[in-house]
This record gives structure tokens, sequence and C-alpha cells, in this order.
């Protein structure tokens, strides 16, 4: 037995994750940037939004979410009648941590004239604070049906604010959030595994630093970067966002080669999402098998945060979710 997690030495876990799935009913969301053995036993792999919208379309009474707090309480705001569980629940997020609700609404409050449109990085209380909530695939189409003359707050992330206004030339009013992965990105080791591999191109997530956007040929959420990898002239991809959508890209397109941009050290290392890798084995097996950590909401916050999601939903929902991998098989 071991001491700490309380599982039995020999323990077959994916034999034991399978069984409990069967017996709670549960379904296994696992997103990208989770280890491959995670993303390789998930009953879906993807985006958070779209895991959370997968799940709801299930008869699952229990949602196991492989990811980050965030997106366990998506999952739970659109799923209220589920169990949801997270395996991990120090699984955070440097966005989220960036934005506290009372500085957030105290913000909102001193700019009264302005919507606030918040991206999904972001807790329930603050999606409850938000009018529109936009995921990285969706931000633009959103964009599109704002008047030019309204006044907009984007937040938690100033790169992916900052993408857009320089984009689609709208001034907004940006939190000064960032991802903690992406900001990892060295420019200098970029441009030298470019001299490397001349004819490959960078495709980057647009939480990435401005320096790394500007040497990106495709620019796209982690879904449009999978789909980017799979349409893609050539075959080698150099690829600006966590590491672990790499493993997806491979079994995609097994024939292609795919290197992760490097960071301040030369390697990707420092761009693995140090929350993401809070989700292990062990730790689903005991939340498939005892059910906690829980995700608990509020009825009154999940109705609030639902209505900025919904607004998505009924502005963009095509783009939500584009290149998802799906069920396995």
């Amino acid at each position: 037995m071991n001491a700490i997690t309380g599982i039995p030495q020999g323990t077959d876990l994916r034999a034991e994750i399978d069984r409990l799935r069967k017996e709670r009913n549960a379904v296994i969301l696992g997103h990208y940037y989770q280890k491959p053995e995670i993303q390789d036993l998930s009953d879906f792999v993807g985006d958070s939004l779209e895991l959370s919208r997968k799940a709801a379309e299930t008869d699952a009474d229990v949602i196991a979410f492989c990811g980050v707090r965030f997106m366990a309480e998506t999952a739970k705001i659109l799923s209220p009648e589920k169990i949801v569980v997270l395996p991990d629940m120090d699984a955070g997020c440097s966005l989220e941590d960036s934005c506290p609700p009372a500085q957030f609404k105290a913000f909102r409050e001193a700019h009264p004239d302005h919507i606030a449109l918040s991206y999904i990085n972001c807790s329930a209380e603050v999606k409850a604070l938000s009018d529109i909530i936009v995921t990285s695939s969706s931000a633009e189409k959103i964009l599109a049906q704002i008047p030019q003359d309204q006044k907009i707050i984007f937040g938690p992330d100033k790169h992916l604010g900052g993408y857009l206004k320089r984009k689609l030339n709208r001034d907004m009013l940006l939190w000064p959030g960032v991802c903690i992965v992406h900001e990892a990105f060295s420019e200098t080791e970029l441009l030298k595994l470019k001299a490397q591999h001349p004819q490959a191109p960078v495709a980057a997530h647009p939480e990435c630093p401005p320096y790394i956007i500007d040497h990106a040929d495709y620019v796209g959420s982690t879904s449009g970067i999978l789909e980017f990898s799979r349409t893609m002239p050539g075959d080698t991809l150099i690829v600006a966002t966590e590491p672990h959508i790499i493993h997806q890209m491979r079994k995609s397109v097994p024939d292609k080669n795919f290197i992760g941009a490097p960071g301040a050290d030369g390697n990707c290392n420092c761009n693995i999402c140090p929350y993401m890798a809070l989700n292990t084995m062990e730790k689903l097996y005991l939340a498939l098998r005892d059910l906690t950590p829980r995700i608990e909401m509020d009825e009154t916050l999940r109705v609030a945060a639902k209505k900025s999601l919904d607004r998505m939903l009924e502005m963009a929902s095509g783009t939500v979710g584009q290149g998802d991998v799906g069920p396995r098989g």
C-alpha cells in the first residue's frame, strides 16, 4: 500500500480507471496539455470549453476533468446536475490567479461605460462579472459584432487582448494578466531554431507575447494549431504552445516532424504547464474512486456565470473547439 495515496502496490491504474469509469458512469475529459497517458485514456481530448460542451451532451453522471480548475468549473456551469471532479484541486491557472474577482469588480466599476470581454481562462466569479466570455477561437468573430465605438475591457490575458487589438485595430482596455507557459518562450532561442529549420513554419498560440507572435506563420487556438499541423505544406512545424499538444499531432500526422519552441534554456521543458502536470493517473484513479475533490458552486453564481458563456455561444458557437480530436476510437 502506498502510504501517501492509499493505492495498493501493483495496482493496474489503467484497468482500475476503466472499471471505475463504467461503475460511476463517468466521462473522462483530457485537455491537450495533459500528459500523453491521460490523453490516451480520455473519452474526449480537446480545448477547455468544447470538452465541457461535449460532456454536457452525454448521459454521464460524473465528469472527471483532467485539466485545471477553471475548466472544471465551466463543466459544472454547463452540467449542474453532474458530479464534477478535478484530480488535483491545486491545478490552477496563472491567468485566473492574475484576476482576483474583487479587483476585477472594482476595475469594472471604475469604467462603467465599458463592456467586459473575458477570456475563458478565468474564475466563475469573473465570468459572472463579465458581459461576454471569449475563447481564442471565437474572440475575433465576437469582436466583429461589437460596434467600433463601444468601449471594451479585455481580460485577463494582455497578450491575447493585445494581439486582437493589433489585428482588428480595436482600442481595448487590457487587464495585465499573462500565461506563464506562453510567457516562457524565448525569441532568441526561437530565431536559432528557425535558422536550423528555415523551411519550417511556426505556429503560435495568441497567448504568446508579441515577440513570438511576430515570427509566427500561423496564430490560433490549440485546436486551430492542431488543424494547421494536419493541412500545412512541408513536413516540419515549430510549435509555440504547451508541448503536450505535440502528442496529438504525432498521432494525427505521424509522418511529420514537430518541434516545440524553446524557452530561455534552449529547450521546451520550461514551457510545460506546471498546473496541468499536477494531474496524474494516481490522482485520476482516486478522484473516480472517492468522487473527490469535487467542484461545488452556488446556484446564483452558476447562473450568473452561464449568462456570459451563453452570450458567447449565441454570437460565435460555430468557432468554438474547431479541430478538436473528439471521441477516442
